[in-house]
């Protein structure tokens, strides 16, 4: 059975991922990544590296990241406290959402 569920967002390969939280008394367990379960809902990138970073003053803006062939780069956001306003722009030329963007709240909450 699988932890994680997924929904795809408004652009092609944006995919909100939610894991299985398995709670008591004590708090909780969740797995933050599977190999098998990302293939189930068709994620086949490697991941490579991990980064966190931290913001100390809500309204803090991160910045626009994306790399171009020949070394893109997959990204797995997570939220380890309170909640983020992550958004996604296609500036793949050619891709059929190409200029679109998308959002999703992201809470520790939520993860």
């Amino acid at each position: 059975m699988s932890k994680v569920t997924g929904k795809r967002l408004a652009i092609e390969d944006v995919l909100l991922i939610s894991p299985t939280k398995f709670g008591d008394r004590r708090g909780y367990f969740l797995e933050t990544y599977s190999l098998t379960d990302y293939r189930e809902l068709g994620i086949d990138a490697v991941f490579v590296q991990d980064n966190q970073s931290f913001s100390a003053t809500a309204g803090t803006v991160r910045g626009l990241h994306f790399q171009s062939p020949p070394a893109p780069q997959a990204k797995l956001v997570r939220v380890l406290r309170g909640s983020i306003f992550d958004v996604a722009v296609d500036v793949r030329r050619g891709s059929p959402t190409y200029g679109r963007w998308c959002a999703s709240v992201l809470s520790a909450e939520g993860a």
